[in-house]
């Protein structure tokens, strides 16, 4: 009778100690000490009903490869668990075994088809098995959940990669019906009404993703281009130049800042600007100097003009545009009429189909006629 007696002690005792090493397992994992959550639950006599714990602790110590194999023991230890299921091919999906992801999602739809996550984070996974039939998901998803902010995103991003505008905005604005402040679908709505050309609306969408604290190149590059296609040039040279902080070296980005400046008549930061641009890029830059051969007879700086249009036609000796404005530059320039009607006799010798030709042929009639009184 004792021996029964102190057998059913060792017994309880026991049974409070696994009970008190589970209970230390789980402050631990509550409290964030996940390395010794995972020892004590390990050193548990039973653990089926621990698999779970180990592996979401493996999972926050960034140990996905222990997570998978415990999960999976979890997920045989208790295959009723749909939960420990959802959140297994979860972490499948997330470190790319899509083929077993797949399966999982697919068991988990079978076993309960009105679940929208589950069609949602097959979606996902048929997404990055470029399998075109992830958009069914997405809108089976949608038709379970029409406020599933995921789903709508991915939906409506599809429609806007192949120009569906309307739908494109049909589905974002339900969206922003349940979530106005969805900030990836605020910037589907400004990149839909930029690419309809629409962009006054683009600017309003644009600079509601700037209030929500999003600031990136992207978002200060298209208001820039959006607000420079208002002639608003202002605020485009303001914009362009908060996205050059993110590439300071960006000569395109230069460039253009110098071309806004000239579209405003400053021709001083223009010239700033394109010098810039022309000192970085490393390409072909016969129309960059041209532009600056403009800019700088804006400022009847003919010299460097002349300078910048030689640079522009040794970059690219077919460019008529410069020869032409070279000639016109050295017109403004040169005092001596003769040496004028030397230069305009040879362009009409040189580029005998030229689209200046009457232009300039009108230039050397008066400049013929302008002698000839001079030497009355």
């Amino acid at each position: 009778m004792k021996l029964f007696f102190f057998f059913s002690c060792f017994i309880v005792a026991l049974s409070i100690h696994a009970q008190n090493s589970k209970e230390e397992a789980d402050h631990l994992y509550n409290t964030g000490n996940f390395t010794k959550a995972i020892a004590t639950y390990k050193s548990l006599d039973h653990l089926d009903p621990v698999y779970d714990e180990i592996a979401k602790s493996y999972m926050a110590i960034g140990n996905y490869g222990e997570a998978i194999v415990n999960y999976e023991k979890a997920t045989k230890a208790n295959p009723e668990d749909f939960l420990l299921q959802y959140e297994y091919a979860k972490l499948l999906s997330r470190t790319k075994k899509y083929d077993k992801a797949n399966q999982l999602f697919s068991n988990l739809i079978a076993a309960d088809s009105l679940n929208p996550n589950y069609y949602y984070e097959l979606g996902v996974v048929l997404e990055k098995q470029k399998d075109t039939t992830a958009l069914r998901q997405f809108q089976k998803t949608f038709e379970l959940d029409e406020t599933h902010q995921k789903a709508i995103f991915k939906i409506a991003k599809q429609h806007l990669k192949k120009r569906n505008f309307l739908e494109a905005h049909r589905y974002i604005d339900r969206g922003l019906e349940s979530y106005e402040n969805n900030i990836e679908l605020i910037s589907l709505k400004a990149q839909a009404y930029y690419h309809q050309e629409y962009y006054t609306h683009a600017v309003v969408w644009f600079k509601k993703l700037l209030d929500l604290g999003e600031n990136s190149e992207f978002i200060h590059e298209k208001l820039s281009l959006s607000y420079a296609q208002n002639s608003d040039y202002d605020e485009a040279i303001y914009h362009r130049k908060q996205a050059l902080k993110y590439s300071p070296n960006d000569a395109n980005a230069i460039f253009t800042i110098g071309s806004y400046y000239q579209s405003l008549n400053n021709f001083e930061m223009a010239e700033k600007y394109i010098t810039m641009a022309l000192l970085l890029k490393d390409l072909p830059l016969s129309d960059e100097y041209q532009r600056l051969g403009i800019i700088f007879n804006r400022q009847k700086k003919y010299d460097q003009a002349i300078k910048a249009f030689q640079k522009s036609i040794k970059e690219d000796p077919s460019n008529m545009m410069s020869e032409f404005y070279l000639l016109r530059t050295k017109d403004e320039y040169y005092a001596d009429i003769d040496s004028k009607i030397k230069l305009y006799e040879q362009f009409i010798e040189k580029h005998k189909k030229s689209p200046f030709l009457g232009y300039v042929k009108g230039r050397l009639k008066e400049l013929k006629e302008e002698k000839f009184l001079e030497g009355e």
